[in-house]
Formats: structure tokens, sequence, C-alpha cells
């Protein structure tokens, strides 16, 4: 005998059939009439496997008739649907020609026996003969050993496994395309429906379970879990009448931005400048004429309304692909929640309710939009996970400003969890803790108490100045990209802003933003700043940091982040470059202005981009715009090539930062974003502070400022090792000052250098000498 095709994905599939009418029309033209009949009893049939499940009769005999019918429709002698319980457990719910004693009785584990395999690896198993299969597994209080034929389908709802669906014969046969192309809908039609009329199993006790995730949104949250499952299904995508649907959506868009200005006034956004900043960028979005006109031309091209809009985010979305800074790509998860608030007000899906929410909810979704968070409010919602999602995302930074806990990137999460399941989450390790232990929770609730108590310990720190035991005064600034970030300046600090991002500005929009626009956004900063120095860096876009409406790129570059990108853009590009610096010359209204020229690789490129600043702020005083009061000109060094630059350089340079985290990828050649070569890439390597050692000494002997940007400066010890040698300024997170506040008064800078000389001597690392130094207070 022998042995069942592998689990597999079938290529093609057809309409639902029988068995019998799939026999019956093999090597058959059938005539059209045959086929809409065909058709018409399909329809049928599904309606009445809704019926079955939905009925008022108790829910056993509910799942019974379900598998009843699939079993005569199959003209199969089985028919079973095995549930998940928990994570691990496949219990036989219903069962049409098994043992009936055996239905509640009978389990599996996942990965175990020919149903175990399709739950695992969510595969599709067509045997022939399943005994002779290597994953069978025979359970004798079934009675199921006189069957052959075998072809089970997982039972999903959107992505969570909910079980699976088995049909058996005696006579060994190999199921047809048709037959498990119809056994897959029917498989749909049980999860989308048994879910809802509480026909599958809530889970019972559960095992504990721990998903590792990224750190969004600082903060610990104990609660219970509430699923966001896809609000809806779109309906068939082609249109009827073409003109009917542009109706529609002018409608339903104008419904759209009404609601959102009444976001914007809502108490939250009122109450809270982050999230009323980023409505206001979410808004600009929503109106967004060349968005608008993308959909409009995929309702001209024959789709519906819904159909329509998928599609524009989709394209975006493809166009963006590839973007690999998630700061800049999290601009991007606005558009899906806009996408989602349209489509549900095309398809009359009701708004969302926050009394739908439990008491002490954690939200679980694939991913979220500002504005659905904010439609959530904060009286319930105490922490959110995301399956998708970025640290640096619009919802992330509503999140922190609402002190909701935030995890993203936490894979499977959706899979792993029932609703109202116990939950805790950490939103400073990326950590999710699924029906915990009580004694994990015990420790939850301890740690949540230690950090109320850090909290106001760090409160006096915040506004008391950098300065060493040994009276050395380190200047901390923190950074920032759009407007709401601003508030933190006031809140963290932070004696300034060292790195303004420039070029977020024009990855939240889906155009070119005009002079007027950008110059809006400089002054806006400015204003917010309130009159705390602001470093803005020039637009770092090109290579892999894609913007779909400039013609940048002709072809893909095989090493992007070596590649034609921020100030050699500018340079090839200086009508692009003009148009910004005039702008901030503008914002700037007379007072100070300091400009970052970003990843110069030698002098000539500064030289260039300074003259031609320099060109802007004359020009522009001859039509009587003032000269900027105070004006500082610096340079991003990010690439070890500027570090040996002519001393002439370190004398045209008003201030120079080191860009930490390129700078040490480039030096190491070790992407920092690849695991396999990341533990190559380190701040506190001997040859690193070597390196930076030198760059300081040099910028000393000619009295130039020298700033450090990048993760290290937010780490205590690796803050103290880049002041012991010599740098003056650090820029941050916000969240990270008042601790490298604390590290910094905590420790004589003289003694770390002696302690970091002595270590680079001996080429060790000076980590853990350090760490005993800041250990002493």
């Amino acid at each position: 005998m022998t042995g069942p095709d592998p689990a597999r994905e079938p290529e093609s599939r057809g309409s639902p059939k029988t068995a019998g009418e799939a026999a019956d029309t093999a090597g058959s033209g059938a005539a059209g009439g045959e086929s809409l009949r065909r058709e018409g009893a399909a329809f049928l049939f599904l309606r009445q496997l809704r019926e079955a499940l939905t009925s008022g009769a108790p829910a056993q005999e509910r799942l019974d008739a379900f598998v009843a019918r699939i079993a005569g429709h199959f003209v199969a002698e089985v028919c079973s649907f095995y549930a998940l319980r928990g994570s691990e457990i496949l219990e036989l719910y219903a069962s049409q020609g098994l043992n009936a004693d055996s239905v509640r009785r009978a389990q599996l584990r996942v990965g175990e026996g020919l149903v175990g395999l399709i739950a695992r690896d969510r595969v599709i198993v067509n045997a022939p003969e399943a005994r002779e299969h290597p994953a069978f597994r025979y359970l004798p209080e079934t009675r199921e050993e006189e069957f052959s034929s075998f072809l089970g389908v997982p039972v999903k709802s959107g992505t969570r496994l909910r079980g699976v669906l088995v049909v058996q014969n005696r006579v060994a046969r190999r199921y047809t395309e048709d037959e498990i192309a119809a056994l897959e809908t029917f498989a749909a039609v049980l999860a989308e429906t048994a879910g809802p009329a509480g026909l599958l199993p809530r889970g019972g006790q559960r095992a504990p379970a721990h998903l590792h995730g990224t750190a969004a949104a600082e903060g610990v949250a104990i609660g219970v879990a509430a699923l966001r499952e896809p609000p809806y299904s779109l309906p068939n995508p082609v249109a009827q009448d073409a003109e009917a649907e542009q109706s529609r959506l002018r409608e339903a868009m104008e419904s759209l931005r009404g609601d959102l200005d009444r976001l914007l006034e809502s108490e939250a956004a009122q109450s809270h400048d982050a999230p009323r900043d980023v409505l206001e960028a979410f808004r600009l979005f929503a109106q967004d004429k060349s968005w608008m006109r993308r959909i409009e031309q995929g309702v001209s091209s024959g789709l519906t309304a819904e159909a329509a809009v998928d599609q524009a985010r989709a394209d975006t979305r493809a166009k963006l692909a590839r973007v690999s800074d998630p700061y800049i790509r999290a601009r991007f998860d606005d558009l899906d929640d806009l996408a989602e608030r349209l489509i549900r007000k095309l398809l009359g899906v009701r708004e969302i309710d926050p009394e739908d929410l439990p008491e002490n909810a954690i939200l679980i979704a694939r991913a979220l939009g500002p504005g659905e968070l904010l439609d959530y409010g904060r009286e319930r919602l105490k922490g959110v996970v995301l399956e998708e999602g970025s640290s640096g995302a619009h919802a992330a930074i509503v999140a922190k400003s609402l002190g909701i806990p935030m995890v993203v990137q936490a894979r499977g999460a959706l899979e792993s969890v029932e609703q109202g399941d116990p939950i805790i989450i950490s939103g400073d390790q990326g950590q999710v803790h699924l029906r915990p232990h009580p004694d994990v929770l015990a420790a939850f609730r301890d740690k949540i108490a230690l950090k109320e108590q850090e909290r106001a310990a760090f409160a006096p720190w915040r506004r008391l100045p950098a300065v060493s035991l040994d009276g050395r005064r380190i200047r901390l600034f923190m950074n920032a990209g759009i407007l709401a970030d601003l508030p933190s300046l006031r809140d963290s600090g932070a004696e300034g802003v060292g790195l303004l991002r420039t070029e977020l500005q024009f990855f939240i929009r889906a155009r070119l933003p005009r002079r007027s626009d950008q110059e809006a956004f400089y002054r806006a900063i400015l204003k917010s700043s309130a009159g705390k120095r602001v470093v803005f860096r020039t637009l770092d876009v090109g290579s892999d940091k894609v913007l779909p409406y400039l013609n940048l790129q002709t072809r893909r570059e095989e090493n992007p982040a070596l590649g034609w990108r921020a100030l050699r853009v500018g340079l090839d590009r200086p009508a692009l470059l003009k148009m910004q610096l005039q702008s901030l010359v503008r914002a700037a209204e007379g007072g100070p202005l300091t400009v970052m020229f970003p990843m110069v690789a030698e002098r000539e490129e500064f030289q260039r981009a300074k003259a031609l600043l320099m060109r802007e702020i004359e020009r522009l005083a001859e039509s009587g715009t003032p000269r900027p009061s105070k004006l500082e000109v610096g340079a991003m060094l990010e690439t070890p090539s500027l570090a040996y630059a002519h001393d002439d350089f370190l004398r045209e340079a008003d201030f120079l930062s080191i860009g930490g985290n390129d700078l040490a990828q480039f030096f190491f050649a070790a992407d920092r974003g690849n695991d396999r070569v990341a533990w190559r890439y380190g701040a506190l390597k001997p040859s690193f502070l070597r390196f930076i050692r030198e760059i300081c000494g040099r910028c000393s002997a000619f009295d130039l400022p020298l700033s450090f940007c990048g993760e290290a400066a937010a780490k205590p010890v690796a803050a103290v090792a880049l002041a012991a040698l010599g740098v003056e300024t650090l820029s941050m997170r916000p969240a990270s000052i008042a601790p490298i506040k604390r590290a910094i008064r905590s420790v004589n800078l003289g003694e770390a250098r002696e302690v970091i000389d002595a270590a680079l001597a001996r080429d060790a690392y000076p980590e853990p000498e350090l760490a005993a130094l800041l250990a002493r207070r």
C-alpha cells in the first residue's frame, strides 16, 4: 500500500461540490444553466450551515447538526470537529460517524496525530490511507480504525486557530480539489459563526504563556485581554454603478473629516499636547488630495468604494516597503487607521464604543492607529499589545502621552490569547505574560509599586544640572522628530533639542511640503522650545528612505546605508535643500538658528552645504528677511572618514555631533539590525572607545563643541564613559534624561577617565569598573 501525500496546500480551488457532483461532472462540459443551479445550491447549503449553528437549540445539538450536514453533503461516513482548548489540546467536540461516547472526551495534543499536525502547521492533510501516514495516531475510544481516507483542514478565525475539521471514508480515495475547497469554506463558516454564537471553548484553565515584543510606551499594566478582531470583511469588490460609488465615497470622506475634527476637540486631545499634535498631522493626511485621488481612480476603474480604499492603502504601503528606518516607516501606520475608519463608514459598521471594553482592559490587536487609541480612551484601557507597529508610531506617541503601557511586535499574541484572559504587560521590557502564575502576578504588583517610588525619586533630578562630583558640566538634550515630541522638552529636564529629524515632516505627508508648510512647522518647533536650543538636521532621505512623490532613485541600491542619501541627495538636488534652508531662515525670524548637515563624509561636502546656506541668508536679507541673530552650522560625524578631515574643517564648523548608531555600524562593518552580526557592534568595545577618545582629542585641540547622539547616550555606563572621554553634550530620548543626570551627578568623571584609559591600555572592557563607580552612590 502506498503512503499518502504529505500535508499540502492545493494549487487551485473550485466551487464547493459534493463528491457525487464532482464525479458526475468530471470530463464533461456543464451548461451555463446547470452551473448557475449548482452555484445557487452551494449558497443555499452555506445558509443552511449558518442556520444550524445559530438556531435556538442547545450548543451540542447545533454542532452535531453542522457536522451531520457536512457528512451528508460529502457522502462521507465521518465528519468531526476537533476544537482547540487552550493552546495545546485538541478535543473531539462534535462528530457524525465516530463513537458518540468519545465526543468531549477524546483528546490530542497539538502536533500529535494527523489532526495535531494540521493544527501545528496550519496545513491541509489529504490522505487516501490515513493509517500509513507517519503522523497517524489511533484513538481507540473513537473506533475510527475502519476508515481509510482522511481529509482535514484548519479552522481559523482571522489568524487564530480554533480547531480542525475532518471528513473520513471507509474506501481509500484521494479527495478532489473541489472537495478540499468545499471543506475549507465550511471551516470558515464554522469559525465565523460558532465563535460569536458561543459554541467554541473558552479555554478553561490554560497554561501560562510568555511573549516577547518591543517596548513602545513605558509602564506596567495588569488587566484582562480584550481582543480587537478585524471589524469588517470586504464584500464583492466589483462595483455596479461607478457614479453611485463616487457619491458614497465623498459622503463617507466628509463624515470622516467631521469625526476627526470632533476628536481634536475631545477631552483627551485637549488635555494633552501630544495627542492633539498627532491628530493635526493625522487630519492633514485625511485631507490630502493625492490620497483621495488614488481612491477615486480605483472607483473609476470599476471597484467599489471600500475596495478602492483598501487598494490605495495597499499601493501606498507597497511603495514604502523599502524604507528601513522604523521611526519614519511608522508614520504610515496612521494610514491603516484612516483607511479602516473610512471603510467602516462605507460599510455602515458601528463606531468604536469604549463601553465595549471590560474594566482594566489590555487591548490585543494586529495594529492600531492614534485616532483609534483616543477613541478607546484611558478610563478602561490600561495597556496595548500589538502584533505589528513600532515604538516610533503615532499610536505609541499617544500612548506615552496618556500613560498607557504599550508593547509592539508581539508575534502570535492574537492566537495565544482568549477574550478575558488575565494578562500582564511590561512596556519597559517589551514582555507580555498571559495567564500569569500567582507568584508572577505578585512580583509585578511589587514592580508597579516600585515604579511609583522610582518616579517620585527621579522627579527632583529633572530640574538639576548634570554636574559630576568633580565639577564637570555635561549638557543633556533630547531627540525629536515631530511637534508632538516637544512637550517632553518641558517635562524631561532637557536643555534643548539636540537632534530634530526634519525628514519626518516629509514622511507624514503624501506630497512634498510646500515652503510655507515647512516654514510653519519649523516656526512652531522654535516657539514650542521656548528659547531653548534646537539643532535642525537637514533632510535625511534617499536610498532606503523613499519619498514616493520625489523621483530620487532610478534603481534599487545594493547597499542603501552607504548609498545616495542625506546630504549627498541635498547637494545633488540643491533645489530641495535650498527650499528647506530658506524655510529655516524665515522661521527663525531673526532669532538664533542651529543647522546640522547629516552624513558629511569629507570637508568639501560641508563647505558646499554651508556656502549654500549663507547664500540663501544673504538673498533673503535683500528681500527683508532678518538674518539669524546667532547662526551655528555643524556636521554630523557618522562616517569614520570625517574624523580624519583636515584641521581646517575643525576650524570651519561651529560644532560636531557624533551620530553614534551609524558611526558604530560603519566602524565595525556590522549592521546593528542584523541579529547574526549585532554582537560585533558595541559602543563600549575598546576599539570604539579609542576612536571616540581620538575624536574628542582633536575637537578639544580646536575648541570645537562635541556632542553624541545615539542609543549609547541613554545608557548610564556608556553615557559616563562618553562624558569621561570628553563629550560635552549628550542627546537622547526624553525618558532617559533624569536617569542620566543622576548617573553624571553620582560619579567623578576624572576617576572614570582613569578607569577607561587603564582598561584600554590592556585592551579590556571598562564597563564592569565603571558600573562599580556608579554603584557607589
